[in-house]
């Protein structure tokens, strides 16, 4: 079983930079999307034999989150119930009979920290979310989670040391959440691996490869005997984040 996910930052940009070529060949049961900047009827993007979900933010052009499936849903919910947070499109859960799928587009704390407190009420309500989940089946959450974890996550780790996702703070709630029972698939399999998923559009990083890890795979640890491979597809284009992959046997 293959699941996708890609911060697209734009679906229509990314549709005009060969988004549907890229979905066909990836292949995948399960095709999660973050920031896709639309609101309902703006885009009729489907493929056949996928079903579509999608959550829109009440904000024109911002934010967004959609999930592509081939698997029919046990069901499906938008937000995660807490009024402060559910406004802006960022999390899909699809009930699986036999996990829970949850895609993520984790609220950045902005330039000079503007919005770093309101992450930080985020990360405690979005964790205690994700444990609710948890305790009853195995949970999968994957997405742009705005935090490059570990120094080895980000080409340049001294001089962004205080910068809006490599703070102190967000580090510490991403290193709370592995010891909630979770773990980052990707490091997990590939502890000294260094490659990236975002790329600033300035300064010619990508060509540079001055990246950052900020889009996961995230699981719950007891999923680790289901787990076949991680991967970061950083040879494909159309977004300033490039697609992030996990692979899981099919025998549970």
């Amino acid at each position: 079983m293959k699941l996708i996910s890609w911060n697209v930052n734009g679906l229509r940009a990314c549709e005009g930079k060969g988004f549907s070529d890229i979905f066909r060949q990836l292949d995948a049961d399960f095709f999660c999307l973050q920031e896709t900047k639309m609101q309902a009827g703006q885009l009729d993007l489907q493929f056949d034999g996928y079903q579509s979900f999608w959550n829109y933010a009440d904000k024109k052009g911002y934010s967004g989150t959609a999930i592509y499936t081939r698997h029919e849903p046990l069901a499906v919910s938008y937000g995660i119930g807490i009024d402060e947070h559910d406004h802006e499109g960022r999390v899909i859960t699809l009930e699986m009979p036999q996990f829970y799928l949850v895609c993520v587009y984790t609220p950045n704390a902005q330039d000079g920290l503007r919005r770093l407190d309101y992450r930080m009420r985020w990360e405690d309500d979005f964790q205690a979310y994700l444990q609710q989940l948890d305790a009853k089946k195995p949970v999968i959450v994957c997405g742009d989670m705005n935090v490059a974890h570990q120094e080895i996550d980000l080409k340049n780790p001294k001089s962004n040391r205080h910068n809006a996702g490599f703070t102190d703070e967000e580090r510490e709630k991403f290193t709370t959440l592995l010891g909630r029972g979770f773990i980052d698939t990707f490091r997990t399999l590939h502890p000294d691996d260094i490659t990236y998923s975002w790329w600033s559009y300035r300064f010619r990083a990508r060509e540079k490869n001055a990246g950052w890890r900020i889009d996961y795979f995230v699981t719950s640890e007891r999923l680790l005997p289901q787990i076949s491979g991680a991967s970061i597809h950083t040879e494909i284009m159309g977004s300033d984040h490039c697609p992030v992959e996990l692979q899981l046997s099919d025998e549970w």
